[in-house]
C-alpha cells in the first residue's frame, strides 16, 4: 500500500534545469488525442547491462532519438512511457522495450494529486517480462520528480528492485534521472520533486561524530574542573609513617 506521501514534506524541492544547459534535449512523448506533450524523460546516462553485455542508450535515447515511443500512452490517471529500439548498438539484442508505468492518484491526506512511478519493465526478444517494483519515486501531480542516481545497484538514490529470476540478469544505471508524466506545461520541466532528503546518511555520519567528540570534550572538562591541588601546608611526601615500638 503506497504512503499517504505527506512525508513528501522532507525532501527538498529544486527548479528545473535550464534546457540551454542541458547535454540535449528531454525526450517527449506526445498525446494521441490533442498532440501536446504528456511526458518528458531526461538523464545524463542510460545504460543497462546483462550477461556482460553493455548498453549504452543515453544517445539512442536522447540525442539520436532513434527510439520508438509509439506504444506510450497518456491519461489524468495513468501514464506509460514506452522505449523500443531495435538492434540496439548493433548488439545481439534484435528488440528490447523499456517500460516505465506510472499513475497518478488523489490522496486525502495531503488533499492533493500525488504522482508515483510503480514499476518499471524490460522486454528482450522473446524473453520473459522482467519486472522492476520502484518505492521511492513520487511528488505532487505538478511536479517532475529528479534523482542524481537511479539503478539497480545498492549505492543508487533510488533502488530499482527486481521482480522475479528474470530482472536478477539485468543491471541498471540511470544518472540525472527527471521524469515527469502529467501537467507538462510548454514542454519544459516543471519543479522538481529531489529524492534527495535534508539528512543524508553523511550528514547523520558527521552528527554522530560531532556528538561522540562533544561527550568526549565534555567528560575532559568535567574531570579537569575536579582536580585538587595541595595547599602550602600540606606536605607534598604526605604524612610520616608512625612505626610502633617494641620491646
Amino acid at each position: 500500500m503506497k504512503l499517504d506521501l505527506a512525508w513528501h514534506n522532507r525532501r527538498q524541492l529544486m527548479s528545473a534545469e535550464n534546457q540551454e544547459t542541458d547535454l540535449y534535449r528531454p525526450l517527449n512523448v506526445t498525446n494521441d488525442v490533442n498532440g501536446t506533450t504528456c511526458i518528458l524523460f531526461y538523464a545524463t546516462n542510460f545504460s543497462l547491462t546483462i550477461n556482460q553485455l553493455y548498453l549504452n542508450l543515453t544517445d539512442l535515447t536522447f540525442m539520436h532519438q532513434h527510439v520508438d515511443t509509439s506504444l506510450s500512452n497518456c491519461s489524468d490517471s495513468s501514464a506509460v512511457l514506452s522505449l523500443k529500439y531495435i538492434n540496439p548498438m548493433n548488439s545481439t539484442i534484435k528488440s528490447l522495450e523499456i517500460r516505465f508505468l506510472m499513475t497518478n492518484k488523489f490522496y486525502k491526506g495531503s488533499a492533493r494529486n500525488w504522482f508515483t512511478l510503480d514499476f518499471v519493465h524490460i522486454q528482450q526478444d522473446n524473453r520473459s517480462l522482467a519486472k522492476f517494483n520502484v518505492t521511492d519515486i513520487s511528488g505532487p501531480a505538478e511536479y517532475s520528480f529528479h534523482c542524481q542516481l537511479v539503478g539497480t545497484g545498492y549505492h543508487q538514490g533510488i533502488t530499482l528492485i527486481p521482480d522475479g529470476d528474470e530482472a536478477g540478469d539485468w543491471h541498471i544505471d540511470i544518472s540525472e534521472f527527471q521524469i515527469q508524466a502529467f501537467n507538462v506545461e510548454n514542454n519544459k520541466f516543471a519543479y522538481a520533486s529531489d529524492c534527495t532528503t535534508f539528512f543524508t546518511p553523511a550528514i547523520w555520519m558527521g552528527l554522530v561524530t560531532s556528538l561522540v567528540l562533544l561527550l568526549i570534550l565534555t567528560y575532559g572538562i568535567h574531570m579537569i574542573t575536579n582536580l585538587t591541588t595541595n595547599s602550602r601546608f600540606d606536605d607534598p611526601k604526605g604524612p610520616a609513617l608512625s612505626v610502633p615500638q617494641t620491646e
